[in-house]
């Protein structure tokens, strides 16, 4: 119950204002190298093209995000961050940071290490 509430609450990164948990990963799953198209950034996602529509449109507005069309292929549309969604992006991963640095120095290598098996075989049993 403690997960569902984190999951569905905003969190401030930067000056991006808040952002759902599906909005950040949405940018983090963007990334900061590049541009990237609509429909692959659904399937890094694992959702369909709209939701990602949905979630790119609420982007847009934030200004985290930029659409362009794709140079070689009229029915694409190229997807990339805005200066102030790479800040958010850089947030974001710093409080990843700060998180393992956390769980660092209150486990011992072997309770890390039992950790990460487990978070792995959760994804594992996540994506079926």
């Amino acid at each position: 119950m403690q997960l569902r509430r984190l999951e569905r609450q905003p969190h401030h990164f930067g000056n991006a204002g808040p952002l759902t948990p599906s909005e950040i990963h949405t940018i983090e799953a963007i990334g900061s190298e590049g541009r990237v198209l609509m429909s692959e950034l659904a399937a890094r996602l694992g959702i369909t093209k709209g939701a990602v529509t949905q979630l790119i449109t609420r982007l847009e507005a934030k200004e985290l995000i930029l659409r362009s069309p794709h140079p070689s292929d009229s029915r694409g549309t190229l997807i990339s961050l805005t200066e102030k969604g790479r800040e958010a992006n850089a947030a974001h991963d710093e409080v990843h940071l700060q998180f393992y640095n956390q769980l660092r120095s209150q486990l011992s290598d072997q309770e890390i290490e039992i950790f990460e098996t487990c978070i792995q075989k959760l994804n594992a049993v996540l994506r079926g």
